[in-house]
This record gives C-alpha cells, structure tokens and sequence, in this order.
C-alpha cells in the first residue's frame, strides 16, 4: 500500500546520512536494510564492493526514490526502523579507532526523526492497513475452511441417511453429532451408559450441562419417548438440561403435555438440523434460540423453519 504525499528531500538526505551513521561495516549495513524492506532484489543492483559506504547508500535511496510507486512502503519502513534505533552499542568497537561514532549516529538519527516527523503518522496508518489486511484474509480463510467442514458433514449427514440398516445408521447418526457439536465447541461427550440406561451423549453450552437423546426414525415422537428422557434428566443434577433430537416429526402431543418431565428439555427436528448444516445458523445460536423460547414461553419445540 502506498500513499500520494512525497517523501520530503530533506527526509531523504536525512535518511542517506543516518543509514551511512548507524553501521560502521558496509556488510552489516547492507543485511540491516535487506531484513527491513521487502522488495531486496534492488540491493543487488548497487556495487557494495568497490563504491564508498555514502555512495551505495545514495545510489541506492536514490533509485527508491525514482521508483515511489514501487519503493515507497519500503522507505517508510527503512525512515521507521532507524528512527526507532536507540542502542547504538554495536558502534563501541569502532569507537575506539575512530572517536565520535557513536555521537555522530545519534545526531544522524535524532535528525531524521525531525525531518521525517510527519510521516510517522503515515507509517503507523500504513501499519494499521497491513494488520487490517491479515485479519481480513485470516476471517476470509476461515470462512472458506469453516464451509469447507460444514460440508463435509453435511455429505456424511446424507452418506448416512442412504443406509439401509437402521441399527447402524442410529450408531453412525450417534458419531456423527458428536463430530457436529464438536465442530462448533460443544464439549461432547460420546454415548455411555448410567446404570443400565442408554444415553446418547451429553454436551456442555452456555455454562449448563445437556444430556442428549437422537433418534432416527420415520414414525413420529410420542410423549411417551419424552417422559423417558426427561426421567433420565431428572436422575442428574438439578440444574441439567435436555436436547431431544428427532430426524423424524414430533407427534401433536409432545408439545400439547403438560408434564413437569419434559420441562427441562428442548426438541429439534431434522429441518433444524439441515438449516445448520447448510450454513443457515450456528448449532449454538440454534441452541440459544430454543432454549431462550421455551424459558419464556414453556414452549419445547420451537421451530426455526
């Protein structure tokens, strides 16, 4: 990203006599500006070799410049680091030889930031762009594997609903809603057995604990199937809640009782079912909705579709 406004001329000579200051050897010099810019074939342009330290310094800048539509973030970033460069104690073994080093770095640097002082602000929007643009792309590809999973499950949903067996398809129908809620960070728990009694699994969600029951099959839900699973709740903590999940319908007296069993549980059926996993909602948000509709209403089976 770049932007209209010039790099000022007296930014540039400052920039030239802080670059040819803050390193004594032309190699250290040279890798300090290939770690700072991003486009380093132009180094190799410059004769590193033969040319005095201010001449490769000054070709070198001097190109940049001709070229702002392509160099000009690079510039900025070479103006940013050595503003920022405070320790100068790599200079000390010169320093010996040659007295001043050091101070003369320090003024060499001081000046460019004087000089440079309103493109600092560039610098930092310049800075901000870039982090905006890695979230950007980060949101963007996680959307894309986001999808990508969704839709993985989705054809394993329907792999599933293509098998004949009805025992296995209920183990597969098990496995595969642990895969689900754990795609969207539900804590599951794979099926177990308490003392005898079938439970199809169990998940964690909004600091409340649910236990789970899945059933695949093409009669209708009776009341009876929900007196069942809200007896198992009943046997755990006060405070535990139930998802009954049904790819099949509901029968009209699932939601017409009126028995404290089923008061802890909320029913979904296999349109809500295929509304998340077409991307339509989030199994959480789907969660919240029922759970937060039965609370004010003591209806169980809400239907999003």
């Amino acid at each position: 990203m770049g932007f209209t406004k010039k790099i000022s001329a007296n930014a540039v000579l400052a920039l030239k006599d802080a670059l040819v200051a803050i390193y004594y050897r032309k190699k250290d010099l040279r890798q300090f500006i290939e770690l700072t810019i991003d486009n380093t074939a132009i180094i190799a342009t410059i004769d590193w070799t033969e040319n005095i330290k201010y001449e490769s310094v000054s070709q070198l800048i001097d190109r940049m410049i001709k070229r702002q539509d392509m160099f000009q973030t690079d510039l900025l970033k070479l103006i940013q680091e050595v503003g920022n460069m405070n320790d100068f104690s790599h200079l000390e073994y010169w320093e010996k030889q040659n007295k001043g080093l050091i101070e003369k770095a320090k003024t060499a640097v001081d000046k460019l930031r004087q000089q440079a002082k309103g493109h600092f602000d560039i610098i930092e929007e310049l800075k901000k762009a870039e982090e905006r643009r890695e979230q950007n792309k980060q949101k963007l590809n996680n959307s894309i594997s986001y999808q990508q999973k969704l839709d993985e499950l989705k054809l394993e949903f329907y792999s599933i609903s293509s098998n004949s067996n009805s025992q296995q398809k209920g183990f597969q129908f098990e496995k595969f809603l642990n895969k689900l809620f754990n795609f969207f960070d539900l804590d599951p728990k794979s099926a177990f057995k308490v003392t005898g009694e079938q439970i199809d699994g169990a998940f964690t969600f909004d600091n409340a604990d649910y236990l789970l029951e899945a059933k695949w099959q093409e009669q209708a839900v009776n009341a009876a199937d929900l007196y069942k699973f809200g007896g198992k709740i009943q046997g755990k903590l006060k405070n535990t809640l139930g998802l009954f999940i049904s790819l099949g319908p509901f029968s009209a007296e699932c939601t017409d009782t009126g028995s404290p069993l089923t008061k802890s549980m909320i029913l979904m059926d296999g349109m809500d079912l295929m509304q998340v996993l077409e991307g339509r909602i989030r199994l959480n948000d789907l969660i919240l909705i029922k759970r937060r509709h039965a609370s004010q209403t003591g209806d169980i089976y809400y239907r999003m579709h």
